[in-house]
């Protein structure tokens, strides 16, 4: 069998598009108007809070000394590891973000730099191949569809379930991931806008499947129990929590501000 030519992965044709991880992001961010990152457990979480409270926020990939000097040289507070943070630092943890807005760290900032090795990599990798990217989550997915079926772009739109890592740094597709994507591609489809690749097709059905108890679900799942087991599981219910904002976290320059 003839291996597939690579121009197929990008699903040309589609009005609606999706994949995951960086390699996904490249292959289908070609040619979009838009690319969506969806990382729900926990970057565009975290980002779509923050926006909400109004802090801007600079997408990192890693969390190193680069990380602090660019966060110094923005007057940003960096997020740091949840064990290290505690109780009153910032973290990646979406509840540490909306604390530290109303009467911590960001309170006085409003700058903060997230490094993330998933959703913000992709984001900062894609701004800087000059893509329109937006950060989706459950929180905000009918905001983010209202924002395209409004002409903000015109143009395929890319969505991207960004994914965790195994050991190795190999991707793990993660579910929570797929179905905040579908929600995102289900509501851009109710929009009006289509038609959708089967890849978005397929995750905006495992949303529909999981809606009426996506909470539940998102408890359940591999990365829900590994936050469980890791002592943050009070994450979880903020995460779930459907279409509560308004804002579409866009990436202008180098930071994410509501769009």
């Amino acid at each position: 069998m003839t291996p597939p030519s690579r121009d197929h992965h990008r699903q040309p044709g589609w009005a609606i598009r999706f994949d995951w991880g960086m390699p996904g992001a490249i292959a289908i961010g070609q040619g979009a108007a838009v690319v969506v990152v969806v990382d729900v457990l926990s970057f565009t979480t975290a980002l779509s809070v923050a926006v909400d409270e109004g802090v801007e926020v600079y997408p990192y990939r890693f969390r190193d000394a680069t990380a602090a000097t660019f966060a110094a040289t923005r007057g940003a507070v960096l997020a740091i590891g949840r064990r290290e943070a505690g109780p009153s630092g910032v973290s990646l943890s979406p509840l540490s973000v909306q604390a530290a807005a109303r009467s911590g760290a960001l309170a006085v900032s409003r700058k903060l730099v997230l490094p993330s090795p998933n959703g913000s990599a992709i984001s900062r990798q894609m701004a800087e191949s000059g893509a329109v990217v937006v950060g989706a989550c459950l929180r905000n997915a009918k905001a983010v569809a209202r924002w395209i079926s409004r002409g903000a772009v015109r143009g395929p739109v890319a969505v991207v379930g960004a994914g965790e890592r195994w050991p190795g740094d190999l991707l793990r597709p993660a579910v929570e991931d797929m179905w905040g994507a579908g929600a995102v591609i289900n509501a851009v489809l109710q929009s009006g806008i289509g038609p959708a690749s089967p890849e978005a097709l397929a995750a905006a059905a495992a949303y529909r499947e999981v809606a009426p108890h996506v909470a539940t679900s998102l408890t359940a799942c591999a990365s829900g129990q590994e936050l469980i087991s890791d002592g943050y599981g009070d994450e979880i219910p903020l995460a779930a929590q459907e279409n509560v904002s308004s804002k579409v976290p866009v990436l202008i320059g180098e930071s994410f501000r509501s769009g």
